[in-house]
């Protein structure tokens, strides 16, 4: 047996085919992050035909996990519906429980999508390490009756990287990713162009090697956290000076970078993981 189907035939693969496949047809919330890549790949192997591929574009959303949700679904040949939505008024502030706000309202709309396309059930990339965290947003699922295969499967980030892998999935090592609501202050009012502007940022910095990185805004100044191993390389002149150059284009006054690092969460309390 070859390592990939040896990784397919582990039990936790094999319970997360059972899980989709008693769902009859299902609607994943696909955002191109690695847990819904994984769903979507795996609600193909199971369901065949019977699976709609259902993407948001909001205002906070970066656009490369756009492009590549349209890029696997494509590959996995799967039906995709893209869906632009407004910025929930209930977030317009960014609170502390921005997420349970913003995934009540935007997986209302999918199910309602979901529903209308005859799907018997929506599912999202919710996994079990998500309950070791600060998860807002697991309540609005609950209330919503959206079903969490990975989670089900019992799951976890390990296991979800290793069926990715053998699925060769491109995603399958990448970085967690967050919203980019999670790079401002709680109680920042949500500007578009601020948003696009920590994007930009962001993108530069992945351009130049850095594949786990945030850039937090605070005002005019950019906060830069990528991996500690990073550090030094970022602050070598032949990449910071551009660096410097491409963040001051992008609005920023003030440009530092964290010595602690990236890590997720860093506008929670020091307890809570986002």
């Amino acid at each position: 047996m070859t390592a990939v189907a040896a990784a397919l035939a582990e039990p936790g693969f094999q319970r997360l085919l059972e899980r989709l496949r008693a769902l009859h047809s299902v609607a994943v919330a696909c955002s191109g992050g690695l847990d819904s890549s994984l769903l979507l790949a795996a609600a193909r192997r199971a369901l065949g035909e019977q699976v709609l591929a259902l993407t948001v574009v909001t205002p906070y959303m970066a656009s490369h996990e756009i492009a590549a949700a349209k890029t696997l679904t494509a590959r996995l040949e799967v039906r995709h519906q893209v869906l632009e939505l407004p910025l929930p008024e209930t977030i317009t502030h960014n609170p502390p429980d921005r997420c349970y706000h913003c995934k009540r309202a935007l997986f209302a709309e999918l199910k309602r999508v979901a529903a209308a396309e005859g799907c018997a059930a929506l599912v999202d990339g919710s996994n079990r390490d998500d309950l070791a965290d600060y998860r807002p947003g697991m309540r609005a699922l609950r209330e919503l009756d959206i079903y969490s295969p990975l989670l089900e499967a019992d799951l976890g980030k390990a296991e979800i990287r290793r069926y990715a892998h053998a699925l060769e999935l491109p995603v399958w090592d990448q970085p967690a990713s967050a919203c980019l609501l999670t790079r401002l202050p709680h109680g920042t009012a949500i500007q578009p162009a601020l948003l696009r502007r920590v994007e930009a940022a962001e993108q530069t910095l992945r351009a130049l090697g850095f594949r786990a990185v945030r850039v937090r805004c605070h005002d005019d100044l950019a906060r830069i956290e990528v991996d500690r191993a990073d550090l030094a390389r970022l602050l070598e002149p032949a990449i910071a000076e551009p660096v410097i150059a491409a963040l001051t284009d992008c609005g920023f006054r003030h440009i530092t970078v964290d010595l602690q690092g990236y890590r997720m969460g860093s506008f929670n309390a020091p307890t809570i993981a986002e």
